[in-house]
């Protein structure tokens, strides 16, 4: 990818180095990132990869659960970005394929976090459940079923973990 800019009148040409594999991170808007952080440390065993603090007092702190990166702002509501704390619900769930879901989704409730529903074999194919962090955020915690039982386990993408319990 390439970018045009003008200096004085003299064209010149910046080129962009784009990541070679396609990724999505997703930022999980809160009201408080600083104090966010501590529980997805203890929640998920998330580490801190790299934060910002802006001149207006905002943080965006990066984080990695293994090598699944994410972050976590503070709100900006003048950009419309409202945690679900504000928003009073949320219309994401983000899904955190792991190989033992029982034990992630209960150190996540003794971190802090509730749960939503709790982790059993689904028809749909995975093992699977559900909590809210204190945030207002929900994680799908779960790992494919071994077998041919629904999508998840006729074809997982690769990297899923797939191995029973």
């Amino acid at each position: 990818m390439r970018f045009k800019t003008r200096t004085h009148g003299a064209a010149r040409v910046h080129s962009v180095r784009m990541p070679s594999e396609t990724r999505i991170t997703p930022v999980l808007t809160v009201r408080d990132a600083v104090s966010a952080v501590p529980f997805y440390e203890r929640a998920f065993a998330a580490r801190e990869i790299h934060r910002n603090t802006y001149p207006n007092g905002r943080v965006v702190v990066e984080m990695a659960i293994a090598e699944a990166r994410f972050r976590i702002a503070d709100e900006a509501p003048e950009a419309g970005n409202l945690s679900p704390e504000t928003l009073d619900g949320t219309s994401v769930r983000i899904n955190l394929f792991v190989s033992d879901p029982d034990a992630v989704a209960a150190q996540a409730i003794r971190a802090g976090a509730i749960e939503v529903s709790p982790i059993k074999d689904q028809d749909y194919g995975l093992r699977q459940g559900r909590v809210a962090d204190p945030f207002g955020h929900h994680w799908l915690i779960g790992r494919p079923l071994p077998g041919s039982a629904g999508d998840w386990a006729r074809d997982p993408a690769p990297g899923y973990p797939t191995d029973s319990r």
